[in-house]
């Protein structure tokens, strides 16, 4: 059994990064500071320390945390699909609710934006993709697509350009017939 204060610092925690992830997309990873942080979790910046380095490896981990369970969730569909065209409509099914400027969607792209400057971001992001790449590579391997982990690759970036493509406006007409060929 867990300690009052043991639950109370989870809570906390859950707290801080839940406001991590809302504000990310709404100012930009570069705008969030210790004290916008704890204002909008209800605590002092001094607690921010308590629990996390620096305001980065909160950002980090809700970041992480939130792509973490968007792929789990568009590797199921994709799973869960008897053929590749089914399996392709899925993935496209799966991101289908964002439009390229949702909170989620600008969640990612602040992300991997950050990437670029953070060493520490960018091998857990490429941990997340490759691990992505690597089940899809295996279950097109086991329905006979030809060159599956390439074409995992390329399912991949894809899905990731078409939500970047649709924060400009784009509408990934097509793309289903598109894609469906590569499986």
């Amino acid at each position: 059994m867990s300690s009052p204060a043991a639950v109370r610092g989870q809570e906390v925690r859950g707290r801080l990064l839940a406001a991590a992830a809302e504000l990310i997309p709404e100012r930009g990873w570069s705008a969030v500071s210790t004290r916008i942080l704890a204002d909008r979790a209800g605590v002092t910046p001094s607690v921010v320390h308590y629990h996390f380095p620096s305001v980065q490896a909160v950002l980090t981990e809700a970041a992480v945390s939130a792509m973490r369970q968007m792929l789990a969730v568009t590797d199921e569909q994709f799973t869960a699909a008897a053929t590749p065209a089914e399996a392709i409509d899925a993935m496209l099914a799966s991101i289908e609710r964002h439009s390229g400027v949702d909170p989620l969607s600008l969640l990612f792209v602040e992300a991997y934006l950050a990437s670029t400057r953070d060493e520490h971001l960018r091998a857990q992001i490429a941990a997340l993709v490759a691990d992505l790449r690597h089940r899809v590579g295996d279950w097109l391997a086991i329905h006979q697509v030809p060159d599956p982990a390439a074409t995992a690759a390329v399912l991949a970036a894809a899905i990731d350009g078409l939500l970047l493509h649709r924060g400009l406006g784009s509408s990934g007409e097509g793309t289903a017939k598109i894609l469906r060929r590569l499986v």
